[in-house]
């Protein structure tokens, strides 16, 4: 079964209160899994949400296609560019030096892309372009923000 799963994170402020979203599609099934934090940035939101995805992809149906849709060029290219091996390599740091940035969960992004590997499991990150009409990367970024409201008034 090709599962498709949307991802998206929002901040109020930068940093700020702040919200992330996935939506799991199956061909039966569309389930949203979403959560927020008080203080946070929105790559940290942004890169939030394809962890969580992820997490999940690792302990699901290893006999399952997995497409996740970002419209953040940073997480995306991040996996698909190489630039997390990159910067393994470097000692998590940049070409200039400078320490990364959200090095949290970039290894815990690690951590779950080698489970996943290791399932050998199939999964392609695809970007798109936000706020283009797409009706789940629309409903993640709804969720997202909401998650965001959520947190201001924590």
């Amino acid at each position: 079964m090709r599962v498709r799963i949307y991802t998206d994170g929002a901040c109020s402020g930068n940093p700020g209160p702040g919200g992330w979203a996935i939506v799991w599609n199956t061909d039966l099934t569309s389930k949203p899994y979403s959560g927020g934090e008080t203080n946070t940035t929105n790559n940290r939101m942004e890169l939030t949400a394809m962890l969580r995805c992820l997490e999940k992809i690792a302990k699901a149906d290893k006999r399952n296609t997995y497409e996740v849709y970002s419209d953040s060029a940073y997480v995306v290219n991040a996996i698909n560019n190489r630039w997390l091996q990159q910067w393994q390599a470097r000692g998590w740091k940049t070409k200039t030096g400078d320490e990364i940035k959200n090095r949290d969960l970039w290894e815990q992004v690690v951590e779950s892309l080698n489970a996943i590997a290791h399932n050998g499991q199939s999964v392609k990150v695809i970007k798109i372009k936000g706020h283009a009409g797409n009706t789940f990367n629309e409903l993640v970024d709804k969720i997202a923000k909401e998650e965001s409201m959520k947190a201001s008034q924590a």
